[in-house]
This record gives C-alpha cells, structure tokens and sequence, in this order.
C-alpha cells in the first residue's frame, strides 16, 4: 500500500528536522575518547571537534526541512535533492571516524590538551581512540535524512501547495465594484476606474 502524499510530506519533514536535531545534539556530545602514552588523562573529544562540519551540516538539515515546508514543486525537488547530498556526505565522513578512527579527528585536541602539533607528535602521544555511543546515534541520524531527502524528492511535486489565500489573481472583478475591492484591485495594480 502507497503511502498517501500528505503522510509522506510529513513523513518526509519529520525525518529531516529528526536527523537535523541528532546531529546538533551530538556535535557537542563526547564522540572520541583519546588515552594517552605521555601519562596524561584520558582526552575527550566533542563530535564538532572530531567532525568540524557537523553542526553547520545538521543546521543545513534544519533550515531544509523548514524551506522544503514552503516552498513550490520546483525547489521543493532541489532542497530534497541537497538533504540527499548533506546525508550521503555526512554518512561517508561518520562512517569514517566510527570505522577508522582517524588521527586526524583528534589532532586539534590533542593539540591543544598538549602543545604538541603534527602528524608524527601527536601519533606518539595517542595509545587508543575509542568511540562511544554519540558518532553511532549520529549515523543513524543521517540515515533518516536519506530516507527524509529520498522521500521528499520522490513525492515532492504532489504535495499539496498553500492555500489560496496567500494567492494573487489579476483577473478583474465581475459586477458591481464596492469600496474594498477597489481597494483590492489597486493592491493587485489594477485601476478599477
């Protein structure tokens, strides 16, 4: 059975403000937990630390959902087209930091805990990362807005549009003309004498 186009708008929107909202609330949660071989203590890193693209990406996702809310058939399809690309780049770059556990992702850390910089001082000051449960959530967040983007783009030209009242017609009126829609007719640009 189809799902029918008003639940799948809303489906769609609830899925991207879902994705959007988990990746704001992890970026400023512990993704990475560095131990160390200097002897110091155990170094967490927030998720915008460790992925300096997640809070602007996950704002992205937010406005998305409200722009995909607004606007036509035509740019409802772009916006829905952009939720894809956001999802499928931050599902790569999580992905990496859950699977590899890059040292590049806690090098600016490790930086500023210690003092040291580069490639070559700061791998022999790491002993372990470990990831905690935050990149994961993340992930799953990026999942939905796949689902919410890929949505949106499939049915996105048979949502319903806003009411007519936020609609112009320039066609004049028929019969007699009152006080309030001459008025009306000079709003729209047209002289009604």
């Amino acid at each position: 059975m189809a799902l029918p186009i008003r639940r799948a708008k809303s489906t769609s929107l609830l899925l991207i403000l879902l994705a959007g909202g988990i990746g704001i609330l992890s970026s400023t949660q512990t993704w990475l937990s560095v131990s160390r071989t200097d002897g110091g203590e155990q170094l967490d890193v927030a998720g915008n630390a460790a992925l300096p693209v997640l809070a602007p990406l996950s704002l992205t996702a937010l406005a998305l959902a409200a722009a995909l809310a607004l606007v036509g058939p035509v740019m409802r399809r772009v916006f829905a087209a952009i939720g894809l690309a956001v999802g499928v780049l931050m599902t790569v770059l999580t992905a990496r930091i859950l699977l590899q556990h890059p040292l590049d992702a806690v090098a600016s850390s490790l930086t500023k805990a210690t003092g040291l910089a580069g490639d070559s001082a700061v791998a022999g000051v790491v002993r372990t990362i470990s990831a905690t449960p935050w990149p994961w959530l993340a992930l799953a967040g990026w999942i939905l807005l796949l689902l919410g983007g890929a949505l949106a783009l499939i049915t996105a030209g048979r949502w319903k549009s806003g009411g007519r009242r936020y609609r112009t017609s320039s066609a004049p009126a028929e019969g007699p003309v009152d006080a309030v829609e001459s008025w009306d007719e000079l709003s729209r640009g047209i002289d009604p004498t």
